[in-house]
């Protein structure tokens, strides 16, 4: 017997990519709404020494621009994963909560105070929900427009 020959998925990697970088705007903004929650409004001194403000150092800057490139990274898996895998959604969904849950137990491993340690976690976890509902949707997205045409709009029967 033969094995059908299987034709890849089609994919709009506009759509896609365009996600993906509206997802790594949103992922530096939680990193950074979620720092100035954590200085300003809680008084936790995350990724910054006590006494550096609400912004803190040029850290809060390099953890907003690791979310967005964390984003960037996502998006890019899911278009490795759409185009070759046999379940794209279920491979995504499984890697970034496997990334996400690192993310939330670095912290951990380092030295600071336990309340900066939990404000840290916290915040990579929001990053890590973000990218994947945000990325994700955008390769179902793209998948989806991909299969109705490029750009075509999707025809009705007639009432």
């Amino acid at each position: 017997m033969t094995e059908p020959v299987r034709t890849p998925r089609p994919v709009d990697a506009r759509t896609l990519w365009a996600g993906g970088v509206a997802a790594a705007v949103v992922a530096a903004l939680v990193a950074l709404v979620g720092i100035v929650v954590c200085r300003g409004l809680l008084d936790v001194p995350v990724l910054a020494r006590e006494g550096d403000g609400i912004w803190g150092d040029a850290d809060t800057a390099a953890y907003a621009v690791g979310a967005a490139l964390a984003a960037l990274v996502a998006t890019g898996m899911a278009h490795l994963l759409l185009l070759s895998s046999p379940r794209p959604g279920r491979f995504f969904a499984w890697i970034m909560t496997l990334a996400t849950i690192a993310a939330v137990l670095v912290p951990f491993a380092v030295t600071a105070t336990l309340a900066s340690r939990f404000a840290t976690a916290a915040i990579n976890l929001a990053v890590g929900i973000a990218i994947g509902s945000l990325v994700g949707a955008s390769g179902r997205s793209a998948v989806r427009k991909a299969s109705l045409g490029a750009g075509a709009p999707p025809s009705y029967p007639a009432p």
